[in-house]
């Protein structure tokens, strides 16, 4: 390895994506290639055919002979190729005539300089085993070992030869397993797993019944506190790539503390949504012995990956049991023939009934539960879901029922007009001291129990005089629930939100706690021109709860320039969070 970009010769035209294979954390951007095609290449044409990519080098070779370089499926073995060095020739071409037609295996090891201790010609290459290729074909199995847990808890993998990378669903770290490829990508593929060769050692059994098909809890076979350190070093590795902290540096550890885990690991969540559905999604065991018809009207969660397709859910682990038995309760009636209540078709967009959504709360004074059932329609016909109604009101913990109403062909829970069944039109929820009302189409936290702790946090890093001297920026404030838990130790909270709603409930829920010191404004933060920040006065301490894109790069250059003593931000996207905190914190946005 070295640090000099030098040419390449010879036919590669593969070679950038064996690359990216091989090194899956490359991007496009840092390979440049001008072969392109599969068109033959000479010196002239390859110059700067390869730059410095990662932790990755191709050298140029200066030589009188025409070189050629062996195509690899193991990129780790490239060698150090030294200028005046011998070679073999090696004719690409004729390597793949060579090859068995329509397969995907490449040719060998890259070709490398005679000496005493290394002579491989093509004699022996050709009675070498190959190993199996950079780019496996669709239906094809591998032997995998999964090394870590990715986005949305996929198992990030490896095929041990050659080091591609694999995704697969509900795979463990440490697990080995056998599986299908079922879909390739530029720089990878995914697969489904066959058969467990050896499991991790944390697996446990998931108690859920649903668990192997569910889109929802994709670890829920895995020890809550080994789910914990996976997300624990997820976020410590976006904190130092992207975040670009170092590990050295003696204040790291003050950057990165461990992560609070929650105590309630099942039934936290106050939000659920199901969906209807005209094709239920059946596990293959289930469609070879036709114990289950598909064609049955389905009540649930979306499969992954399936649109079209709801499998269908009589528990859920995740919401409460006041709330599984209201689930239930539907499940049990809406079928029926005579209620005339068809759903959704998303094909033919023809149907009734949308959306199930279900949410939780508590009631101020006597701390009961509270539920809100709201029922997603294409059109506002209530003598339909009168029977469903009549049937829900005798739940004592029931207190509101809604009727949305989305005309619309896509699959959004949120209606264009809303109607109140029965009931009131919210229900509420303590956080801190506070209450807050919850509408149909309220952004609230999904779990109020460790938002708690999240909101003590909050206020513990805003370090907060409790003089009442402090003026507070509460961005993308959403409903208000931070801005106002702060609000009786400081001297004024001023919130910003893009969402009308949102910022009518601020307001209500600001009143309802007799909050005075505080003001919610509407607008856009990813659009603000110079005169914001007129409406307010110079902030003490800067609240940032961004949604999934985080900060714009407008919001971020008003920060650097405001120079408050103290920004807080609260992330649900640590890979846009740690990109935000590389601009705030190392100033590297230009201005």
């Amino acid at each position: 390895f070295c640090d000099k970009i030098k040419y390449v010769t010879g036919s590669i035209p593969h070679a950038p994506s064996l690359l990216r294979s091989g090194y899956p954390d490359l991007k496009a951007s840092n390979i440049i290639c001008k072969v392109g095609h599969g068109m033959r290449a000479t010196n002239e044409e390859c110059e700067h055919m390869y730059r410095k990519c990662g932790h990755m080098f191709i050298y140029k070779i200066e030589h009188k002979n025409h070189l050629n370089m062996k195509l690899t499926n193991k990129v780790t073995r490239m060698q150090r190729i030294e200028e005046g060095d011998e070679y073999e020739s090696f004719d690409y071409e004729k390597q793949l005539e060579e090859t068995e037609p329509n397969t995907s295996t490449l040719s060998t090891a890259i070709e490398q300089p005679h000496n005493n201790n290394n002579n491989i010609n093509n004699n022996n290459n050709k009675t070498k085993k190959q190993h199996k290729a950079f780019f496996p074909k669709r239906g094809e199995t591998l032997e995998l070992v999964c090394e870590s847990l990715g986005f949305k808890g996929k198992g990030v993998c490896k095929v041990e030869e050659t080091g591609y990378v694999v995704m697969c669903d509900r795979a463990l770290p440490g697990e080995r397993f056998i599986g299908r490829v079922t879909r390739k990508k530029n720089n990878y593929s995914e697969v489904t797993k066959v058969k467990t060769l050896s499991p991790h050692e944390d697996m446990v059994e998931a108690p859920c019944e649903y668990a192997l098909h569910c889109g929802g809890c994709r670890t829920q076979n895995l020890l809550y506190e080994a789910q914990v350190r996976a997300k624990e070093e997820q976020v410590r590795d976006l904190v130092v790539h992207v975040g670009k902290f170092s590990y050295k540096d003696p204040e790291f550890g003050n950057v990165m503390k461990p992560i609070v885990p929650c105590d309630m690991q099942f039934h936290y969540r106050n939000k659920m949504e199901f969906s209807f559905g005209t094709k239920r999604w059946l596990p293959k065991e289930q469609l070879a012995d036709k114990s289950e018809d598909a064609n049955v009207f389905s009540l649930g969660l979306h499969a992954p990956g399936f649109f079209d397709k709801v499998l269908n859910v009589d528990k859920c682990f995740l919401q409460s049991e006041p709330a599984n038995k209201v689930l239930a309760a539907v499940q049990d009636c809406w079928r029926n023939p005579e209620l005339g209540l068809s759903p959704y078709d998303c094909h033919s967009h023809a149907g009734f009934m949308k959306h199930l959504t279900i949410r939780s709360g508590r009631d101020v004074e006597t701390r009961a539960p509270q539920l809100m059932v709201n029922f997603v329609t294409s059109s506002y016909k209530p003598e339909l879901l009168k029977p469903l109604v009549d049937k829900l009101a005798v739940f004592p913990e029931v207190v509101s029922i809604m009727n949305n109403i989305n005309t619309a062909v896509g699959n959004t829970s949120v209606g264009e007009e809303e109607y109140t069944l029965y009931g009131k039109a919210t229900i509420t929820e303590i956080l801190r001291g506070l209450a807050f009302e919850i509408s149909a189409n309220s952004f609230f936290q999904t779990n109020a129990h460790q938002a708690e702790i999240l909101y003590k946090l909050v206020e513990d890093c805003a370090g907060l005089k409790g003089d009442g001297s402090e003026i507070v920026l509460d961005l993308f404030c959403g409903t208000g629930t931070i801005g106002l838990t702060l609000a009786k130790k400081v001297k004024h909270v001023y919130g910003y939100e893009v969402v009308p709603e949102a910022i009518s409930d601020a307001r209500r829920n600001a009143k309802l706690n007799g909050v005075h010191n505080a003001t919610f404004i509407q607008g856009d933060l990813n659009k603000i021109s110079e005169s914001f920040g007129n409406d307010f006065q110079k902030p003490d301490i800067v609240i940032s709860d961004p949604n999934r894109p985080g900060m714009h790069t407008n919001l971020i250059k008003y920060l650097l320039k405001l120079k408050a003593p103290r920004i807080v931000y609260v992330s649900c996207n640590p890979a846009t969070c740690a990109r935000d905190l590389d601009l705030l914190c190392h100033g590297s946005v230009s201005t």
